[in-house]
């Protein structure tokens, strides 16, 4: 399936083209509530098939996400300054803890670098309810 012309002269894209750009990059934003607002964390992701896996520090606000029955969503985006050009994918899920082995298994467990320093032993898997997405050109 193909991109589709949305509302003011955006690109929808399929899903298979979402899949597609979140590969080009290895830092979205996590979004959740927690204390009665609203959080939206940076954080490393590297795909798993169709799951992300995240790596945070155990007592991080992410690292409550599994202990709570929450819609989690996530995002990661680009725009371009020389080009006009950008576009933003946006999951909605859950996300559980990975287990030490489930850890181990992984295929490319070097790829799963944080950028922020300390204790980053806290693996999640995020798996999407739903994915979408949108690119925009600027006219000049």
């Amino acid at each position: 399936m193909k991109s589709t012309v949305a509302s003011g002269g955006t690109l929808k894209l399929s899903a298979e083209e979402c899949w597609d750009l979140l590969t080009a990059s290895t830092v979205g934003r996590v979004g959740f509530t927690q204390d009665g607002g609203i959080k939206i964390i940076p954080v490393n992701y590297v795909l798993d098939g169709r799951t992300l896996i995240i790596r945070t520090s155990p007592t991080s606000s992410v690292a409550a996400i599994p202990d709570s029955t929450m819609e989690v969503a996530f995002q990661v985006d680009y725009h371009g300054a020389v080009t006009g050009s950008g576009w933003s994918v946006l999951l909605n899920g859950t996300a559980i803890v990975l287990t030490e082995d489930e850890v181990a298994a992984l295929e490319m467990p070097s790829r799963i670098v944080p950028w922020a320093g300390g204790d980053r032993s806290l693996h999640l898997r995020f798996t999407p309810r739903t994915i979408e997405g949108r690119r925009v050109t600027r006219h000049r």
